[in-house]
């Protein structure tokens, strides 16, 4: 019994000390490379189902490489201020608009 208490707390320690390091990290954003994981799922589908022609496909995959690079240039100085995290999400609303409008008008390959 002992020796099971001892793994779960080992194990409860290396979460604790994994999350307070993720917390803690200045260029975090994980919130924001989810969203941007997720705006390229919803590209991949438009693709793959025909919503997105190849030229609104490319410039759809133009911005979010823009959002990419201005991302990384936040990240650049070791720290992701909330300003910058509030534009990086500004960019990334436009984008999800952007994708909504393209997969949903009435363009065909």
């Amino acid at each position: 019994m002992k020796k099971q208490s001892l793994i779960i707390v080992l194990a409860l320690s290396a979460v604790t000390a994994a999350f307070a390091q993720a917390s803690t990290d200045p260029t975090a954003t994980p919130r924001i490379d989810k969203r941007e994981a997720r705006q390229q799922k919803r590209i991949d589908q438009g693709v793959a189902s025909g919503q997105l022609t190849p030229k609104e496909t490319a410039r759809l995959e133009a911005q979010q490489g823009r959002i990419d690079a201005a991302e990384t240039k936040a990240k650049s100085d070791g720290v992701v201020t909330a300003k910058e995290k509030a534009g990086l999400t500004r960019r990334q609303n436009k984008a999800s608009r952007n994708i909504h409008r393209q997969k949903h008008d009435a363009q065909t390959n």
